[in-house]
């Protein structure tokens, strides 16, 4: 038998989707049948979700720590008014802390067969692929008394790239490489050196550097003088395994190897040299190779912005054979690692013979200044302790470096703040020494 009356509004209101009426409305809805009746005609006129059309636009990707626009257009293809609130999710590392309430949800209202745009501004907190998730939608009656609610998956990807804060040690490096550059030229010659220009000899040059045809032709004896080859090759590693887990200051160990071999990505191809990158624990994680030098940087900065740290302990003798795959010929082979003792000695130092027998290798490290605070705490036994601690550590430090050293490695050394500048010193002192 069909229902009628208020029998039948109760039913039709029991049949509402839970989550669409305040819990303070039930008591009033079986004793106000008008209350009733307004809240059913509300929700019959709020506009569907289902029908809603969905397209995003905007940024694709951006640096650590600045902000990205994406934008969300909204159709609405019925025939009511849409008058809504929206979420659009992010994961959490896409905002600040405590921003997200703000940054995330937004009130808007679509004429029928219209549509409207609106721009979420993420400031991502971590590095790699921040991909959107569910788009929330409640769409209200006019008299807001009852909604419709649902939920839509509109796919797109921000690439949260490394900020290369080192950025700022560029131009003065820079400097030194064309102060480099313009010395007097290497006046010997051999293997890894180009002809740059004649001059009159004098005294104190090698013999074999002078142009007899050259000197045919005047009445002075002229000189070849040489500068130092460009177009070398250097292999930047990145050690991924534990190690490169562990936090230094503010930052990952990982993060602070990256902001170094994007500024010697950036120094060395400035200077004519041709750059490949590898990232390897157990296996290849990320690896850069060919690129010209109007390319190398950029995809460095790609590679490197979904690269994570692997809690497994790194293959050493794998991540030698790798490089010495990567490398062919004589190379400068970089690799930004731990100087932790066990996995200097157990892996590197076994295999090391095989690198710098065809190649200049050069390690550098991320040291924690925290260990350098220890060593000068004074004033308690507690303090005692932790000064003896701290001096052990840098002790074994030196003496990992010392190994390597003797190995004829270049070690650098530094905290995460100067890391980066450093090792492109240790750069251009290779190349001022004609290691390169």
């Amino acid at each position: 038998m069909a229902l009628t009356g208020r029998t039948a509004l109760l039913a039709a209101i029991g049949s509402l989707p839970v989550g669409i009426l305040a819990p303070s409305w039930t008591g009033m809805l079986a004793v106000n049948a008008p209350l009733s009746l307004a809240i059913l005609c509300d929700y019959a006129l709020a506009a569907p979700v289902r029908t809603l059309r969905f397209t995003r636009s905007g940024d694709t990707s951006v640096r650590l720590g600045d902000e990205a626009e994406v934008h969300l257009t909204i159709a609405n293809p019925s025939r009511r008014r849409l008058r809504a609130h929206l979420r659009d999710a992010w994961p959490p590392s896409s905002w600040l802390p405590g921003t997200e309430q703000s940054a995330s949800r937004q009130t808007l209202t679509i004429p029928a067969g219209e549509r409207r745009r609106l721009t979420t501004v993420l400031r991502p907190t971590r590095r790699g692929d921040r991909h959107a998730e569910r788009i929330t939608v409640r769409s209200y009656g006019p008299l807001g008394l009852a909604a419709r609610q649902g939920s839509h998956r509109v796919p797109w990807t921000l690439r949260v790239l490394p900020p290369f804060t080192s950025r700022k040690h560029l131009p003065s490096r820079l400097a030194r490489l064309r102060e480099l550059d313009g010395r007097t030229s290497v006046l010997t010659r051999g293997e890894g050196t180009e002809f740059d220009s004649l001059r009159d000899y004098v005294p104190g040059d090698d013999i074999r550097s002078i142009d007899w045809r050259a000197t045919a032709r005047q009445t002075t004896v002229a000189v070849r003088t040489w500068r130092p080859e460009r177009d070398r090759h250097i292999l930047v590693v990145l050690d991924t395994g534990r190690t490169s887990a562990g936090r230094v200051g503010d930052v990952p160990r990982l993060d602070a190897a990256m902001d170094a071999a994007l500024l010697l990505t950036a120094l060395a191809t400035r200077a004519g040299d041709r750059v490949d990158l590898l990232a390897y624990d157990r296996r290849i994680r990320a690896r850069v190779q060919g690129r010209s030098a109007s390319d190398i940087l950029p995809a460095v900065v790609n590679a490197l912005a979904p690269l994570e740290p692997e809690l497994v302990e790194t293959d050493a003798r794998g991540l030698s054979s790798t490089a010495l795959a990567h490398a062919p010929r004589r190379s400068l082979i970089v690799l930004l690692t731990s100087l932790e003792a066990a996995p200097i000695e157990e892996g590197l130092l076994p295999v090391l013979p095989q690198l710098t027998q065809r190649h200049t290798v050069l390690v550098a490290s991320v040291a924690d200044p925290h260990t350098e605070q220890m060593t000068r705490a004074r004033g308690s036994i507690d303090a005692v302790y932790e000064a003896a601690a701290g001096a052990q550590a840098q002790a074994q430090r030196r003496r990992t470096s010392e190994q390597l050293q003797r190995h004829g490695v270049t070690v650098v050394d530094a905290g995460p703040d100067t890391l980066a500048p450093e090792l492109a010193d240790a750069y251009l002192a290779l190349k001022a020494a004609g290691r390169l």
